[in-house]
């Protein structure tokens, strides 16, 4: 592992440093309980410095042709396609991944990149008529600046890349807080690829810290125009609303508590593997994840007896093991708050008809089902192996359980006919829904994000453009105004 104390740096203004704080984050195995690192935490004077150093470096970076600012993100995906399995055991072992998940990662980030290429282009100045004669409207789409970037532990390399690259392609610089958990596979490693891709020192910076040394500085400090969060709802209301104090623009990309829905006429075969992988991928710490499988009364029966008999199949351990499905949660907080949730479901009369155990950080799979309709369960994220089946009779119900929670990120539809699917989709409020699929997905061009509690804006394709550019309106009178005075 002596990858991971090479990168247990800060990295600011291209030179990797130790942090200054009075204080280490000490970075762990989440399956073995192996110290991989620690890393002495950035000060707010280092989160300054870090920003100052970006500041600095955007100014040239926006004035450097695009066709130019590409050829980084070309390096960079080639540097990660020849490192793939590298950084795959960086993945398995940092965050206790499975090697599954590692390479679906791997995969969606070298797809962000490739966008990012083309994002460098995208950009498009229009001109705009004027009521007044003589009068040229330019509007031209400039880069905001500087963006703070705040990414969260289970997919740390993706979602790190997914809004850093785009912010640099669109010729802005930025400064990266991955979580505590992650400040390898989240933040330094990122920062070591774009240095190797031969990124100009200062447009990419890596604070690893924590609110409890810097409080509010991330957010607050003068320089970023944007902050990206992703994360929990709780912490992304307090982002929005230090954000809207600072007059910064806040991209959220938060919690969810997605509702597989299974209709009487579907393939419940196909949706049991559906809901399986949706479900259980990373443990089920994918925001995107099936919280809840909502099953027609008609088929509960059949889909609960094949649901159970292939989670039993699932095999939970050691993540570095390309047989295992079930890796451990990324620590002994996370697994202790869902094996306790599972107990107190059931002590307040849910049926477990499968009770999970936990060994260390390893939680194995839960399947409750019978809940009060006023569960606390049914209405909250749930960010462990745990899948909750609830029958309802009929359309109309089922779309009243799916809405019934304060988050709309993702969700799924299972039915024969497509059309039908699409008109109940059409009724959920979320921000994405898929017919006859899981809920767990994401393409580099679509909109992405959520409704109600799981977020504010969408990010991919043209949706960068929007969040990490601005509009400049410039005018030209050719010949003279009249004043009035």
């Amino acid at each position: 592992m002596s990858h991971f104390t090479d990168l247990a740096h800060q990295y600011i203004d291209g030179e990797w440093k130790p942090g200054s704080g009075s204080w280490d984050i000490i970075d762990f195995n989440p399956y073995t309980g192996e110290k991989l690192a620690s890393i002495t935490v950035a000060t707010a004077g280092e989160v300054d410095r870090a920003y100052r150093a970006a500041e600095r470096a955007q100014a040239e970076w926006a004035e450097t042709n695009p066709y130019t600012r590409r050829l980084v993100f070309e390096r960079a995906l080639r540097i990660i396609e020849d490192r793939e399995e590298e950084i795959a055991e960086t993945i398995v072992a940092e965050l206790g991944g499975t090697r599954l998940k590692a390479a679906f990662e791997l995969h969606l980030a070298k797809e962000f990149l490739r966008e990012a290429v083309q994002l460098a282009l995208r950009p498009e100045g229009r001109i705009l008529p004027s009521p007044v004669d003589g009068k040229e409207n330019r509007v031209y789409r400039v880069p905001v600046g500087v963006v703070g970037v705040i990414s969260p532990f289970n997919f740390p390399f993706l979602l790190s890349i997914k809004s850093v690259a785009p912010a640099l392609a669109l010729g802005n610089a930025v400064v990266l807080k991955p979580h505590q958990n992650t400040p390898v596979c989240g933040g330094t490693l990122v920062a070591k690829v774009f240095e190797e891709a031969g990124l100009p020192a200062g447009l990419l910076n890596v604070v690893v810290t924590d609110i409890a040394e810097i409080g509010d500085a991330l957010l607050t400090h003068p320089v970023p125009k944007v902050i990206s969060f992703t994360g929990s709802d709780k912490v992304g209301r307090h982002v929005a609303t230090v954000c809207a104090q600072n007059f910064k623009h806040a991209v959220l990309e938060l919690g969810g508590n997605s509702a597989l829905i299974v209709l009487d006429d579907a393939d419940v075969d196909y949706a049991v593997d559906a809901a399986v992988f949706s479900r259980f991928v990373h443990q089920g710490q994918v925001c995107m994840a099936a919280n809840r499988i909502l099953v027609d009364r008609t088929l509960e029966e059949e889909f609960t007896e094949k649901f159970v008999a292939k989670v039993k199949t699932l095999r939970v351990g050691d993540p570095a093991d390309p047989a295992t499905h079930i890796g451990p949660l990324i620590n002994s907080q996370q697994a202790e708050a869902v094996s306790s949730l599972v107990d107190q479901t059931v002590a307040a009369g849910a049926t477990a008809l499968l009770h999970g155990t936990v060994d260390g950080n390893l939680v194995s799979p839960s399947v409750l089902t019978g809940f009060a309709a006023d569960a606390p369960i049914l209405g909250q994220e749930i960010f462990g192996p745990v899948a909750l089946i609830v029958p309802f009779d009929g359309e109309a119900e089922a779309v009243r359980i799916a809405n019934d929670t304060p988050y709309g990120l993702s969700g799924a539809v299972h039915t024969a006919d497509v059309e039908r699917g699409v008109r109940i989709a059409k009724r959920i409020h979320t921000g994405m829904i898929h017919i006859n699929d899981g809920t767990v997905h994401d393409e580099p061009i679509v909109p992405f994000g959520g409704e109600k509690h799981s977020g504010i804006g969408r990010l991919n394709g043209d949706a960068m453009v929007d969040v990490f550019t601005t509009q400049k309106w410039i005018s030209i009178q050719h010949g003279r105004s009249r004043f009035p005075f």
